[in-house]
């Protein structure tokens, strides 16, 4: 842009009506995805934004706030960055399918793909192994690409089409095929090998003195891998190995992996889900990791929800998963950044 001329803001009419028909197949994806879960006999909720503890993952970053009680006491608060623990709270009072568009907030998080605050669509099923909740992605996507016409996925030179039958690939499976490496190798139960991940993985990506064996594994999974997932169709990526469980549970067939999984379009991540961890002491377990290994990184740790953890061990066994809504909408629509199909893009959106 020449000189210092600033562009105009978003609710200019002439931008406004440069992004309006993203806007417009938001809604339609909406209906149409409402509408989906209404005959799956799905409960939508609304849960909580203010929350004791957003999250306790070690690179999970949320705003903080306070609250003032009548008697003028301060109360830490934060903005929550997914409604799962509320929904898992739920799930232990007693329903049994439910969904949630939730608004979500993320700090240090900003571009094409990432905005501070944006949509999550999350949904829980009751009773359900982790394969129903891939199919329920599978099949959102595709309404969501029927609620706009679009006939394949476009994103930075990558194509994908929404209706074929997905790639099912394992992480051991894809680290083996995009990198050369033998993942499962460096495993042993729950924890990882850091010395042997590092070796296998020194000529693939730079490692730092102080990267963990978690470092070492999202750098090969962005650099390697994730860029050539969903490429054609769409990808389905499981199995993540148990040092990356988060709140999934361990796999019965195998402790060395967690059923966890993603998909993925374009090489672009769309959603996030587990078959989920009902052992609260375990759950408290890597919670306390992560929380000690934030403190180490950022100087800070998040406190834990003591009534999310009593909720784990309440919870029936159960499948969730949070789908990121506006990526979904902006590959849907044919958007080339998620700021285009947000109705009011955050302070400083290009």
């Amino acid at each position: 842009m020449p000189g210092n001329e600033r562009p105009s803001p978003w609710w200019a009419p002439a931008r406004h009506q440069d992004r309006r028909g993203f806007l417009l197949a938001r809604g339609a994806i909406s209906r149409a995805t409402r509408s989906w879960f209404e005959t799956q006999h799905f409960v939508e909720v609304e849960t909580g934004v203010l929350q004791v503890s957003p999250g306790n993952e070690t690179h999970l970053h949320a705003p903080k706030t306070a609250l003032i009680d009548r008697d003028g006491e301060r109360l830490v608060r934060y903005l929550r960055t997914s409604p799962e623990f509320a929904c898992k709270k739920l799930l232990a009072a007693g329903e049994e399918q439910i969904f949630e568009f939730a608004r979500v907030f993320r700090d240090r998080e900003r571009g094409d793909l990432h905005l501070p605050e944006f949509t999550m669509l999350e949904w829980y099923r009751a009773d359900a192994g982790y394969e129903a909740v891939i199919t329920d992605c599978i099949v959102i996507i595709a309404h969501a690409a029927q609620a706009t016409g679009i006939k394949q996925f476009s994103f930075r030179g990558r194509s994908a089409d929404p209706f074929a039958d997905p790639e099912m690939l394992t992480v051991a499976a894809a680290f083996r095929k995009f990198a050369g490496i033998d993942l499962l190798a460096t495993i042993s139960g729950a924890n990882g090998d850091r010395a042997a991940l590092a070796l296998a993985a020194a000529d693939k990506v730079r490692i730092a003195d102080d990267d963990t064996w978690s470092d070492i594994f999202s750098k090969v999974l962005v650099e390697h891998v994730e860029p050539q997932l969903g490429q054609g169709r769409l990808t389905v990526l499981f199995e993540y190995p148990a040092p990356e469980a988060a709140l999934a549970r361990t796999a019965r067939h195998d402790p060395r992996v967690a059923e966890r999984f993603e998909v993925y379009a374009c090489g672009v991540e769309l959603a996030n889900g587990f078959g989920e961890l009902t052992d609260a002491n375990e759950q408290r377990r890597r919670f306390a990791a992560d929380m000690d290994e934030k403190e180490r990184r950022y100087g800070e740790r998040y406190p834990l929800d003591e009534e999310f953890l009593e909720a784990v061990a309440a919870m029936p066994d159960a499948a969730g998963v949070a789908l990121g809504f506006d990526r979904l909408v902006m590959l849907a629509s044919g958007a080339t950044r998620i700021d285009q199909v947000v109705w009011t893009p955050p302070a400083g959106a290009s």
